[in-house]
């Protein structure tokens, strides 16, 4: 018996089209069928590309017709962050003031999905210009988890994770600046990697340097681990115009079927810094023990980083406080007035973020180099005995819209951020990822796999281990 579309994984998409089973044109309409009956539920999706869509899916029909060449994502949906451009769609960021902006050509990254023979069917929902953990916008509201749509759906990848979750699209790539890959997919149920840096490359203008401090990468989104190794075949590898850009590291699909017998992992469910839910630590406890039926050693050891998780979180304020006031002049020179007349058309929250903020000196911003450093030696040292460093990804489960917490397991926390443990791997650069581990309540959980620089292959493959161990597919809601 054929599987439904959209019942199948992007993987096994691009094989039942290839052989037969399935046309690009029956996939993409049972996927938009499925978009516009759905979407009220979360509020994913911003813009559906019906047309085009169509229009891409009858090419792809042609091409099998004709026996050209077929990419390896040949006729499979995808769809897009509404940070990142498609051709011919509007891409709004989240802003009013972008909110009828239409992109004149592609992201980087999307021109690689296309070129694969993707077909982009939507861009998906994001805090206003991707600055929040949480996703909501004065353009198209708030997204919700589809395990519990009256829940935050994480960001600022949201509507991303919230689309893979709903089975509305297979792949769904996002952004991570400090969490936006990963925190989605641990309020979401499904998997989210960022890579290391420069692995994805990220064409930043009119400041090609922007992507430094802190670090930031595109990143692969899905419900399965396989998948997200495919699409990141497909987006990686060096760019011209982007200076951290790095060669792919072999083929990482390669990874997901490796065993990880031998592999030493780190267990840290809090850093050694972080409070941590007793239930999603219970629920880590539990995920991480599947680790080593698989093959891998497992020592609960906590990294050194040298810091507290508010003096972490502190720096990574000052870093990204700079980085977003350089937001305020790409605003003047596309002709806005933030600070006058277009004021009021941002979300007061980016106001308090952004406009009304203090900037750091430059000795405050060094200063927070240093903790960058103390945190990257902290890790590095872990690294060098331990092969990967498993952790929790967000402290909690989804909360409810606007009810931020504000205390972990009776300590008091930082409300916006200081429940996510996503931070210090944004410092770094290094590779890491949130795998589904478990549930607390009918709400899931995400467990961080990290590892050094350049060990996407290794954070895979344990990803993948875990994956066959306590398989989370069919837990999605129906």
């Amino acid at each position: 018996m054929v599987s439904p579309p959209t019942r199948l994984t992007a993987a096994g998409l691009a094989r039942a089209i290839r052989d037969g089973e399935h046309s690009p044109t029956e996939v993409v309409d049972a996927v938009l069928e499925r978009i516009h009956e759905r979407n009220d539920r979360t509020n994913a999706f911003v813009t559906v590309t019906d047309e085009l869509a169509r229009e891409v899916a009858a090419e792809a029909e042609r091409a099998i017709d004709e026996g050209e060449p077929l990419g390896p994502l040949h006729g499979v949906p995808v769809a897009i962050k509404d940070l990142d451009d498609v051709e011919g769609v509007r891409t709004t960021s989240g802003s009013l003031l972008f909110e009828d902006r239409v992109a004149k050509s592609d992201s980087p990254f999307v021109a690689r999905l296309k070129a694969a023979g993707a077909v982009v069917v939507g861009k998906t929902n994001t805090p206003e210009f991707g600055l929040g953990v949480t996703t909501d916008n004065r353009v198209a509201g708030p997204t919700g988890t589809p395990f519990d749509p009256d829940r935050v759906s994480g960001g600022s990848s949201g509507g991303a994770g919230a689309a893979l979750a709903d089975r509305l699209v297979p792949l769904a790539p996002g952004s991570d600046a400090g969490g936006s890959v990963r925190i989605p997919a641990s309020f979401c149920g499904v998997y989210g990697l960022k890579p290391t840096q420069g692995v994805i490359p990220n064409v930043s203008r009119p400041n090609a340097f922007a992507s430094h401090t802190p670090f930031s990468t595109n990143g692969p989104l899905a419900r399965t681990v396989e998948d997200a190794a495919l699409s990141l075949d497909v987006m990686a590898g060096t760019h011209p115009r982007d200076p951290f850009s790095v060669p792919k590291q072999g083929e990482y699909r390669d990874a997901v079927n490796r065993p990880i017998d031998g592999l030493k992992i780190a267990f840290s469910p809090g850093m050694g810094t972080y409070p941590v839910d007793p239930a999603v630590r219970e629920t880590l406890e539990e995920a991480v023990s599947a680790l080593e039926r698989a093959g891998a050693t497992v020592d609960e050891v906590d990294p050194k980083l040298g810091h507290s998780n508010k003096e972490i979180l502190d720096a990574y304020y000052t870093m990204a406080t700079v980085r977003w006031g350089s937001l305020l002049e790409t605003l003047e020179d596309e002709g806005f007035d933030p600070l006058g007349e277009d004021r009021d058309r941002l979300r007061p929250s980016l106001v308090d973020l952004i406009m009304d903020a203090e900037e750091p000196t430059t000795r405050e911003y060094k200063r927070a180099d240093v903790v960058r450093t103390r945190v990257l030696d902290g890790l590095v040292d872990l690294f060098a005995e331990y092969d990967l460093l498993a952790t929790a990804t967000c402290a909690t489960t989804p909360f409810p819209h606007g009810e931020e917490p504000e205390e972990i397991d009776g300590v008091e926390i930082e409300p916006y951020r200081g429940w996510v443990l996503t931070q210090p791997f944004n410092l770094t650069g290094q590779p890491a990822a949130s795998v589904p581990a478990g549930f607390v309540d009918g709400l899931p959980v995400g467990m961080q796999i990290a590892g050094p620089r350049h060990a996407d292959g290794d954070v895979l493959a344990a990803s993948a281990a875990l994956e066959r161990r306590r398989p989370w597919h069919d837990a999605y809601p129906e």
